[in-house]
């Protein structure tokens, strides 16, 4: 009887093993072999054909927590041979099957692997093993705008008309790679050192082909455009580019006003959050200039056909008719605002979350698959199996998620 359990077991996970190596290939595959500098291959523990080149888990020392997210989180890192600093984003692949999140993490890396943009959070290297799919990007230690929004930070109409040209550019060169965001909030955009901004967070971001619309709904609720509620209803064919436009004049006013101009959660229902589009005029302060409301009136216009929705729209306003876009492009406009280089710019409790809360936490990695490889048996086989999942279900689970289609 016992022997039928371990044989169970064993089968089980070497399922587990086929898909991840399956997977494995796919990851391996979207990974740019050149780039700027020396981007990173990838690492595959259990295939036979890395080399020394190959990045992976040890070349990297970690540093501390700063952030965290719906699929996974993210701690400073410094690479070893280089020492230069990097965020490393890591996620458990145990809860990405559990979450049926498989797909988007591997679509992010599709994505941001193709991308390179001076507004972006550009991506270096990708590697997994056993326990954790993992990504290195920038590290931009200025804080995302939603953290300085909570620090009481006043943004004026100058930084917010910058921070609007940095990021149209940013969307203008997403829409050369048929990429609409589809989360353009103060929580996804970071603040390098002298206080530029960079998009981040493509784990729903929609590719979308010519002259094609994208039906799927994704995103957070009081950022999102009208036409993606209408078309969840299914009163509108679908929705393109213009919904992160519709997104960063949210953004842009809330930057200047410390609060949206609709009152909305994530828990609102669909038709009372078309009916607020309908009913609720957004205001705007006397103190605000002409320039900047007739700015966010035409970001913020429910008909899409008048609404801003592309870079040579924006560029074209008499607001932004002084404006050098060569300078914005190439960082030479100095932000309003400079983060405090002397600070973290982030939520301390990430670091206590990890190191007190977390069961498995990152930095104990090492010791812990050491430890690990030890209690496997002499075959290499498992002596126990940790979920309290039948074999049916896993093998079931692992599967349906990573089949990619």
């Amino acid at each position: 009887m016992c022997v039928c359990v371990c044989v169970c077991v064993c089968v089980c996970v070497c399922v587990c093993v086929c898909v991840w190596s399956d997977e494995c290939k796919e990851w391996a595959a979207a990974v740019p072999s050149s780039g700027k500098q020396q981007r990173g291959k990838t690492f595959c523990p259990g295939c036979h054909d890395s080399t020394e080149t190959n990045i992976n888990f040890d070349h990297f020392q970690i540093l501390r927590a700063i952030g965290k997210g719906s699929f996974g989180k993210v701690c400073i890192v410094q690479k070893k041979d280089t020492k230069k600093m990097y965020a490393m984003k890591y996620m458990n692949k145990l809860k990405c099957v559990e979450r049926n999140e498989v797909r988007n993490v591997l679509k992010e890396l599709q994505i941001m692997q193709n991308l390179e943009h001076p507004f972006l959070v550009n991506f270096w290297y990708s590697f997994q093993d056993e326990e954790d799919m993992f990504m290195v990007v920038d590290l931009l230690l200025g804080g995302d705008l939603r953290y300085h929004l909570q620090q009481n930070v006043h943004f004026s109409e100058t930084t917010v008309k910058l921070y609007v040209c940095e990021l149209a550019l940013a969307l203008g060169y997403l829409r050369t790679k048929r990429i609409i965001h589809r989360d353009i909030k103060p929580d996804n955009i970071l603040l390098d050192e002298h206080g530029h901004v960079h998009l981040t967070d493509f784990n729903i971001a929609a590719i979308v082909k010519e002259d094609l619309k994208a039906t799927s709904i994704a995103g957070t609720k009081p950022y999102m455009a009208p036409e993606l509620f209408q078309t969840f209803e299914g009163s509108h064919p679908g929705y393109s580019f213009s919904v992160d436009w519709w997104s960063l004049g949210i953004t842009a006013y809330e930057l200047l006003r410390g609060q949206r101009p609709y009152v909305m959660r994530s828990t609102t229902p669909t038709n009372e959050i078309l009916q607020t589009f309908h009913k609720v005029h957004p205001s705007y302060p006397a103190a605000w200039s002409l320039e900047m409301k007739s700015l966010l009136r035409k970001l913020l216009c429910i008909d899409v056909q008048k609404r801003i929705s592309c870079l040579a729209e924006l560029q074209d306003l008499d607001y932004m008719s002084d404006v050098n876009w060569d300078a914005v492009l190439s960082k030479q406009l100095p932000p309003g605002f400079i983060p405090n280089r002397r600070r973290l710019n982030c939520d301390p409790t990430f670091e206590l979350e990890e190191m007190i809360l977390e069961s498995k936490p990152l930095h104990k990695k090492k010791k812990r698959l050491a430890r690990k490889t030890k209690d496997q048996g002499s075959d290499g086989s498992p002596q126990h199996f940790e979920k309290n999942l039948s074999i049916s279900e896993v093998k079931m689970n692992v599967q349906r998620c990573f089949q990619l289609g």
